[in-house]
């Protein structure tokens, strides 16, 4: 059975990444693939795309030295949305072979 959601899902998938922001749609792409991500953003990328219930205050109060807070943003979305579309095809295609 097709997605039906596929067309929206995908539109706001590109809008997240590659649409205008505070930070590059380079860091954006980076962060949803969890592939070339700078060092200082590793640990909380790797979390997000890991485990994102155990990310604390502390982790983003880490990051506001050198990330403003609309920057941060973008980058945690971009990381939880990279997280979600890779589980949510890994899901649809279990189903597909099953």
């Amino acid at each position: 059975m097709p997605d039906p959601h596929v067309t929206l899902r995908d539109k706001v998938l590109e809008q997240v990444l590659n649409g205008p922001g505070e930070t590059e749609t380079s860091l954006r792409n980076a962060v949803a693939t969890n592939t070339g991500v700078p060092a200082d953003l590793q640990s909380l990328v790797d979390k997000i795309h890991t485990h994102a219930y155990r990310v604390t205050e502390h982790d983003i109060a880490r990051l506001k030295g050198s990330h403003d807070e609309d920057a941060l943003f973008e980058i945690i979305v971009s990381a939880a949305l990279g997280a979600s579309h890779k589980r949510l095809l890994a899901g649809l295609d279990a189903l597909s072979e099953a």
